[in-house]
């Protein structure tokens, strides 16, 4: 399984962001999630979706402003990102299938996309 995450950028805070990850080789089984990590920081639980059914589950402080959603094909994960603010500012990366979707157990990773909130 390879992920390739794309997206990120420059905005300023309030504005509003998409993040994909695009999954190829093997098919995944579990479901794919968004983690976060900034300098000097641990890597933070973003977002989860379960391939199954949907089932998403949010990190409470994104909760209400980013929404996780993946397209039919189950190829693309996105993640959504409004009224940024600049505490949100890390490297993203997706990863995907793991049992326990929102740590950082993930079997395979992407390399990060860089988000960065101006004030």
């Amino acid at each position: 399984v390879q992920l390739q995450a794309s997206g990120g950028g420059l905005v300023q805070a309030g504005g509003s962001l998409r993040l994909s990850c695009t999954v190829s080789g093997c098919p995944i089984r579990y479901g794919a999630g968004w983690f976060r990590q900034a300098p000097g920081k641990d890597r933070e639980f973003v977002s989860s979706i379960s391939w199954s059914d949907g089932d998403s589950r949010y990190g409470d402080s994104v909760k209400g402003r980013f929404t996780i959603y993946r397209d039919n094909a189950k190829t693309t994960v996105y993640l959504q990102m409004n009224s940024l603010k600049p505490e949100d500012m890390a490297l993203h990366y997706c990863g995907a299938d793991s049992q326990l979707p929102s740590e950082p157990t993930y079997d395979y990773w992407g390399r990060g996309t860089l988000v960065t909130v101006s004030s």
